[in-house]
């Protein structure tokens, strides 16, 4: 496994300065390998490399290398480490074939695979819990690879699945939406994605919170000049604010440790939506970037809690943890700092510069409310989170004491980048954006920060008496009833209607009945066969009696 952490880090470092190198030069790459033409229908295998692409994949080897130093400790005592080991590396060959291809047949290799490696981690823990929730991901996942096939069939209108050289049209860009939308677990289809925690806490760092999620959102930030020509980024923008309001409101009331920050993934990709919808592609891939930073250092802080903790995930058995564990308390601080955008940390340059572009765009009053809310209920839930973790009183004596240098550094890492990577980004690409706004509005943020920590406590001292409400906010609005119902009552009656129609009146007067009435016939036939006989030549002799 370290020899894999090696090689992954080193291939980071290797894309990043081939991105300085693009970034520089406004230069880009375009390879393609013809397979095979078949009725003037080109079958080829295309590699598209800029600066976007070329950070993005040295974003997933970066994060990569740190899991897989993360794991050398975290998974020592599993049995199944080469196959660990194995559906990690396919999981990054998978996102960078997604990452670096054009061709829509290239795209849907890298989805599908996606789709069943997440399956395949998801149910590393084979229990009941975790084949369920894995069920409900890859049913979700299928909805939008069906999208991806529609696609397809449309593409071969064009003589080629090249999605960049031709014009795409309103279903062509809806399929592509839609498959978006259930990778990275927009409404109605985010119920899989707190589902999703079953898997190890190494693979919720990598892959439910800073690729595989964000891989609908970079998608559509490769074609986002296609989403403003055919007018559907109104449609993005209310589907991503309502799942910034939800996520956010539902992660007040919950007290699953990883579901919380799984929650808190669901409102920032929402947020990504939001900008993108807007038509900022390169604001919304800032902040891709610095999200998935800090959300797989928050993923690595919370295994290591749950390590000490015996694997215990109620936040309200953690207490006073800023004692116990000062090192990972400081991590886990500076993550949920960033995650609320706290002035001068890696989450302030991305956030504050989307608050004052959404300040001053022309959005919808009801929009603009759900982001701010959006906002507060990111405060208020990471300040919840913040004093049952580190500020209670002692409630439950923790099992493990030993912290490894392994998990140390891969988080100590990762923390060094954020300190830096924010404030280089800024000054690197979004040099030319010029924010006009008044005193009031550039400071509003700071007031949502405080108004987020005020109803923080108050959602802390918030008691839910009613079992039925408390079941509303954890079933994220009744959706994972639907789900579950969904699928049951067609497939019962549409089992109804086969028992009842096709084995029973169908069956009856149609087959059935024709099978009688010919057995009938053929066994009357063949019992008065000289019966039949006589009768036919008396009817013989009549005829030629006459006619004669």
């Amino acid at each position: 496994m370290f020899i894999y952490m090696i090689i992954m880090f080193s291939m980071s470092i290797f894309m990043m300065n081939l991105m300085f190198l693009f970034y520089l030069n406004s230069s880009l790459m375009i390879m393609e390998w013809l397979i095979f033409n078949i009725y003037s229908v080109k079958f080829s295998f295309l590699m598209y490399f800029d600066y976007l692409s070329l950070m993005f994949m040295s974003l997933v080897l970066l994060i990569s290398s740190m899991i897989m130093m993360y794991s050398i400790e975290y998974m020592k005592y599993e049995k199944n480490l080469d196959r660990f080991n194995f559906l990690l590396m396919l999981f990054v060959f998978s996102m960078i074939m997604m990452v670096i291809s054009p061709s829509i047949l290239t795209i849907l290799l890298g989805w599908d695979g996606l789709g069943l490696i997440s399956y395949c981690l998801i149910i590393y823990y084979q229990n009941y819990n975790s084949f369920n929730s894995g069920m409900l991901t890859i049913l979700c996942n299928r909805i939008g690879d069906i999208g991806l096939l529609m696609l397809i069939c449309l593409s071969v209108m064009y003589g080629s699945f090249n999605l960049m050289i031709y014009y795409m049209n309103y279903l062509m860009m809806f399929m592509l939406m839609i498959s978006c939308f259930t990778k990275s677990a927009q409404m109605p289809f985010c119920s899989w994605l707190p589902a999703a925690m079953t898997a190890p806490t190494p693979i919720s760092s990598l892959v439910h919170s800073s690729t595989l999620v964000t891989a609908g959102v970079y998608l559509l930030i490769r074609y986002n000049e296609m989403l403003m020509i055919n007018n559907m980024n109104y449609f993005i923008l209310i589907i991503s604010s309502l799942t910034m309001m939800m996520s956010g409101l539902i992660a007040n009331f919950e007290f699953d440790f990883k579901k919380i920050i799984a929650l808190s993934t669901l409102s920032q990709l929402g947020l990504m939506f939001s900008i993108l919808s807007l038509g900022l592609y390169e604001l919304t891939f800032f902040h891709l970037f610095i999200h998935a930073l800090f959300k797989s250092m928050m993923f690595m802080c919370v295994g290591s809690f749950i390590h000490l903790m015996n694997n215990n995930q109620d936040i309200r058995k953690y207490s006073n943890m800023i004692i116990v564990s000062p090192y990972l308390s400081m991590l886990m601080l500076m993550s949920i700092f960033c995650l609320c955008g706290f002035p001068f940390l890696a989450g302030f340059y991305s956030k504050d510069l989307i608050m004052e572009m959404i300040f001053m765009s022309k959005i919808s009053i009801i929009s603009l409310f759900f982001l701010i809310m959006a906002t507060i209920f990111t405060v208020s839930y990471s300040f919840r989170m913040m004093i049952y973790i580190l500020m209670l009183e002692c409630k439950f004596m923790m099992i493990n004491l030993f912290e490894s240098k392994y998990l140390n550094m891969s988080m100590l890492m990762l923390m060094i980048i954020l300190f830096f990577v924010g404030n280089i980004w800024l000054n690197m690409i979004f040099v030319d954006y010029v924010v006009i706004l008044n005193f009031f509005m550039k400071i509003l943020i700071i007031n949502l920060i405080m108004l987020g920590m005020i109803l923080g406590f108050v959602f802390f001292n918030f008691n839910i008496k009613y079992l039925s409400l408390n079941y509303f906010f954890s079933s994220m609005f009744y959706l994972n009833y639907f789900y579950k119902t969904s699928y049951f009552y067609p497939l019962k009656y549409i089992f109804m209607y086969e028992l009842i129609m096709e084995k029973g009146w169908m069956e009856n007067f149609m087959g059935l009945f024709m099978y009688k009435y010919m057995y009938n016939y053929y066994y009357y036939m063949n019992n008065n066969f000289i019966v039949y006989m006589k009768l036919n030549m008396i009817i013989m002799i009549i005829v030629l009696l006459i006619f004669i």
